[in-house]
């Protein structure tokens, strides 16, 4: 462990590089946000007591406090969106070097660790250090330290003070929860270690999984009451954190503390540190489920009672017909700006680059680098969908997908979904909604605001053979398998002769559809199929355009009886939940905690053959890499070996 990075409070030390600029600190949470961490003064001359003489210079803190929030809206940030085997990319890396796909591949080590939030090397540029989450944890307990001392900051007004040390202390959490989610048991850092301690003192153990939890779930209890219920001043303080959002958190700490890689693993038994301590509880707890879903409840209702709902485009001045409304639902629910789905929106991020990396080129008007085309979905992602019946394509007893490879025509009736007349893979369609606003593909339409007939008839339509307009003709700008990702672009992005215009947006960490996903699973664990799970199930593929559970497997499964046991439901529950929050980071960790990830990450990566020309060629399945999860040893991210020389008390986790 690096002692700079984690423990040691430089009382009278330089604040040079962590103190951002005013201009940063002023629109923090607006989308025209400076973004560049600046110097405010030279070196010697700043101290920490400089920085909490007055209120001003103590805000500058607050926000350097919050510039550690990793910037899961930036594809080469978000660990979950491409570690896993959701997207994929070329393999030229071309101007697209991520450190996660890399992981994916199987070339994660403990050397130099991929996707490093120990200290914060995400994307190259040397170790990484300014993103750090131990350097944050730092930050925060220095910000606590001095602010709860009421001689300082005197400027500061009670409320004030109140709200910005729950804000921190929620920080603090987080990013504590952050490390624990990818490596498991952590140190616990409550107070930075003085200067002068011993080097024992500073050589800190990684704590047992149940107590770093319940560490964590206690500084959200001690954060939450000060927290404002809803941001009022949305100049200027949107994406700061409020109540729900860290009831919000503390239900997702709890769920994944019920789930099976954390509850009762016995792969974990033999995991003990130096001194013979168990890392890992050796018997599940049912009451695990029980306290998730108690606290996904409470987190709804917080919501629900700040005015969250689930997102519904309001529709336009635009001609539209109710199926082009219903995908602008759904891809808005990402897309539109601070909407009353998201609980907690990120502004720190760069989602103008992700939707370059996913926008296919559609017409003649800019380069190859406007429009990248990079992130492809694999076919078993585009299986994974519903059929428009809402049930697995592998169950539906009306649709028959049993020849989903074999090419079929499209209608006039499907038009909004597919370019009428355009002959395809049956797979592409009598799908659900979800599965065209989130892909598209070769012959799909993607209706956006520059629509060149203002309407969505003959609209924007994929062209994705070889040497069209989207086709894999440029080295390391093409789509890998086929299947481009329409989910993450907002719809107001334009096309012109000078190239692409897209609208950032802030990142969404927590949605209430994903709330409300969590509840239905933590209430099936923990009561069996039970009308809560139904409702909650339901709401999301209301939603969607399906109908609920039971009336969709009773009517179009071969299995009808499968919502009624909670063996079934579960597997319900998971298909609904790696649909609804497909794309956003969140199927990787989902199934690690599920502990399925060494069935889905040792599936091969397949798609269309992008490089052919004749449709019958280009609608044949290929191999494209062939992953190695190695189990268990995959299921926690390793720590670099460095940090465990440095720090002897750290053990490294299993098979690395």
């Amino acid at each position: 462990m690096k002692i700079k990075n984690i423990t040691i409070n430089k009382i009278k030390g330089s604040v040079k590089g962590m103190i951002i600029t005013s201009c940063f600190a002023a629109t923090l949470f607006s989308l025209s946000a400076c973004k560049k961490y600046l110097d405010i003064v030279p070196d010697n001359v700043a101290t920490i007591d400089n920085a909490f003489t007055m209120r001003t210079e103590a805000e500058k803190y607050l926000f350097t406090c919050y510039s550690f929030l990793p910037k899961d809206g930036d594809p080469f940030f978000n660990v979950g969106m491409l570690s896993g085997d959701e997207l994929w990319v070329p393999t030229q890396e071309w101007d697209f070097v991520s450190y996660a796909w890399r992981s994916a591949r199987g070339g994660q080590n403990a050397a130099q660790p991929f996707m490093n939030a120990w200290v914060g090397n995400y994307h190259g540029g040397g170790p990484g250090d300014r993103y750090g989450l131990w350097k944050g944890i730092r930050n925060c307990n220095i910000f606590l330290e001095n602010v709860k001392d009421e001689s300082k900051v005197r400027d500061l007004r009670p409320d004030e003070r109140a709200r910005w040390i729950a804000e921190v202390t929620f920080l603090k959490a987080y990013y504590h929860y952050y490390l624990l989610r990818m490596y498991g048991p952590i140190p616990l850092v409550d107070t930075n270690i003085d200067v002068s301690a011993t080097e024992d003192n500073v050589r800190i153990k990684r704590m047992p999984f149940d107590e770093c939890v319940t560490y964590i779930s206690n500084l959200l209890d001690q954060a939450t009451p000060n927290l404002p219920n809803i941001i009022t001043d949305r100049t200027t303080e949107l994406g700061r954190i409020t109540k729900p959002v860290a009831l919000a958190i503390k239900a997702k700490l709890l769920l994944m503390a019920a789930s099976p890689l954390f509850n009762g693993n016995s792969d974990y038994t033999s995991f003990k540190d130096h001194d013979g301590v168990s890392l890992f509880p050796a018997a599940f707890s049912a009451d695990k489920w029980k306290l998730a879903a108690d606290a996904a409840k409470v987190a709804i209702d917080a919501a629900e009672g700040a005015g969250s709902k689930l997102y519904v485009f309001p529709g336009s001045t635009f001609k539209l017909s109710d199926t082009t409304n219903l995908q602008l639902t759904l891809r808005s629910a990402i897309t539109e700006r601070w909407n009353e789905e998201h609980i907690w929106a990120n502004p720190n991020t760069n989602t103008d680059f992700l939707q370059r990396t996913a926008m296919p080129k559609l017409a003649n008007g800019g380069a190859s680098g406007d429009a990248r085309m990079q992130l492809a979905a694999p076919l078993k992602i585009a299986e994974m969908f519903y059929t428009s019946n809402g049930v697995p394509i592998t169950e539906d007893k009306l649709l028959n997908f049993a020849n989903k490879y074999t090419l079929r025509t499209a209608l006039k009736k499907e038009r909004f979904f597919i370019k009428e007349g355009h002959e395809t893979a049956r797979l592409n369609f009598d799908r659900e909604p979800r599965f065209y606003a989130d892909l598209s593909f070769d012959g799909g339409v993607w209706y956006k605001y520059d629509s060149p007939s203002n309407s969505d008839e003959n609209t924007w339509v994929v062209e994705g053979k070889f040497t069209q307009m989207a086709g894999a003709t440029h080295v390391g700008y093409y789509n890998e398998t086929g299947y481009y990702l329409k989910k993450v672009v907002d719809w107001n992005m334009t096309n012109s002769t000078n190239g692409v215009s897209y609208r950032n947006y802030p990142w969404p960490q927590i949605r209430l559809a994903d709330l409300y996903l969590m509840y239905a699973e933590a209430v099936n664990e923990s009561q069996g199929p039970v009308n809560d799970v139904y409702e909650y199930l339901d709401r999301v593929r209301r939603r969607a355009g399906l109908k609920g559970v039971i009336e969709s497997w009773n009517l179009y499964s071969n299995n009808p009886s499968k919502p009624t046991t909670k063996d079934g439901l579960r597997e319900i529950v998971h298909q609904e939940r790696l649909i609804e929050m497909a794309f956003e980071g969140s199927r990787y960790w989902d199934l690690k905690r599920w502990k399925k990830a060494a069935e889905a990450l040792n599936q091969p990566i397949t798609g269309w053959s992008v490089f052919q020309a004749n449709t019958a060629d280009y609608y044949r399945p290929r191999t494209i890499f062939t992953q190695n999860f190695v189990a268990p040893r995959d299921y926690l991210a390793p720590i670099r070996n460095y940090d465990i020389t440095v720090n002897p008390k750290l053990v490294q986790n299993p098979g690395w």
